[in-house]
């Protein structure tokens, strides 16, 4: 019922493969896109599965939230609940916990902290998280035994192990005691995954250790020695661009090949690249759907006045007379019908379609690049192919 084979490739670590579970086969590398709470924003399961989407993921700290993941269940599982009938992951609420403390990898990677914005975080502890609901300011204790209950109510393929994902500003000692603490709730939600396991789902492990190589090793030596079905590179990224990368190359070589490798939050395309090179098999982000509700359409170098940067803002005044599409070669319904002149339009009077018809284009502007990829690895073109849509 799940399986994952891979084959090497000759661009460094880099490899293709399939990986195999009950609602379907996943191509590798592949990109996860984020339906957060069970729904793509400005998008519709019909629309992600004609813009060649392969796998979509949830979020348990939301979902357990609103609607609750006993409704969920009741409904069949996130499955049948949201009509998308393909293969789904759910994190496990780890994340959510090291935003509503800290805020994003996005502004942790741009150096920026939370400031004055409210943080709903209360105590992290041996047990788990407590804080309280931004739904209806309720507490609530997420311990690492209830995410995995959850998540099992939920019904996705893939699940992921409670963690807590440690901020940039923190020190070693501190980046220390956080991955210790992981690896102890890694241990108690692998326990209570057994204990209800029926063979339709399968968990995932997270490296953490933030920016330090000896305990990226340590962190990746203890996933590997436990029974995962795969691995997730979490945890802090770094403070930059650079360093996220320095930090992928601290874990992926030393985990377990026969596992397929997640990097968690990373959607940018050039970062997608790299990540490829190291040997990374998915990736997930909300960036293409977020970036187009402001009016960001992801392009090709070629297509982009801006070269250095990796989409446009169709907002610009630039696009007021502009005729053509947002890119000559894109097959996608938003590309063969209208205009970039229509799309900023629709943005400067704030019609809800412009955000629609700017999320089709990117999503499968990212399964382009990702089939793209795949093809490339096959044959052996994988260095030009990079060129056409990396961004240095």
């Amino acid at each position: 019922m799940f399986s994952f084979t891979y084959q090497k490739t000759k661009q460094n670590q880099a490899r293709l493969g399939m990986l195999t579970t009950p609602h379907g086969v996943v191509e590798t590398p592949a990109f996860i896109f984020c339906a957060t709470k069970a729904a793509m924003k400005g998008l519709t399961v019909e629309q992600m599965r004609q813009a060649g989407s392969q796998i979509i993921l949830s979020n348990t700290y939301h979902l357990s939230l609103q609607p609750g993941a006993e409704l969920v269940e009741k409904m069949g599982g996130l499955q049948k609940f949201t009509g998308w009938n393909g293969p789904m992951l759910t994190d496990s609420g780890g994340f959510q916990i090291f935003s509503l403390g800290h805020g994003s990898v996005a502004s942790e990677i741009k150096g920026k902290r939370m400031g004055n914005r409210s943080k709903t975080l209360l105590k992290i502890t041996e047990e788990g998280a407590r804080f309280r609901s931004y739904w209806d300011g309720r507490l609530h204790l997420l311990t690492p035994e209830d995410s995995i209950k959850i998540q099992r109510s939920l019904g996705a393929d893939l699940i992921l192990v409670l963690d807590e994902c440690t901020p940039y500003h923190v020190d070693k000692k501190y980046t220390a005691r956080s991955m210790e603490l992981s690896h102890r709730w890694a241990l108690r939600s692998l326990s209570e995954f057994e204990k209800g396991d029926q063979g339709r789902q399968k968990l995932y492990g997270i490296i953490q250790g933030g920016v330090y190589p000896d305990l990226r090793q340590q962190s990746c030596d203890f996933v590997n020695t436990q029974p995962f079905f795969g691995h997730a590179i979490g945890g802090c990224l770094g403070g930059s661009k650079d360093q996220m990368q320095e930090v992928v190359d601290m874990a992926a070589p030393h985990l377990d090949p026969s596992r397929p490798v997640h990097l968690l939050g990373i959607g940018g395309v050039t970062d997608i690249l790299k990540g490829v090179e190291k040997g990374i098999d998915t990736f997930d982000c909300v960036h293409p759907t977020r970036i187009a509700r402001h009016g960001g359409a992801l392009v090709r170098p070629e297509h982009n006045p801006r070269p250095h940067r990796e989409h446009i803002n169709l907002r610009n005044n630039q696009y007021l007379l502009d005729e053509t599409p947002i890119e000559p070669d894109c097959s996608c319904h938003t590309c063969t019908t209208y205009s970039k002149a229509y799309l900023h339009h629709l943005l400067k009077v704030q019609e809800m379609v412009a955000h629609t018809l700017i999320s089709i284009h990117n999503v499968q502007f990212m399964n382009r690049l990702m089939a793209a990829i795949r093809q490339s690895l096959c044959n052996d073109t994988f260095a030009g192919e990079k060129k056409r849509w990396a961004v240095f």
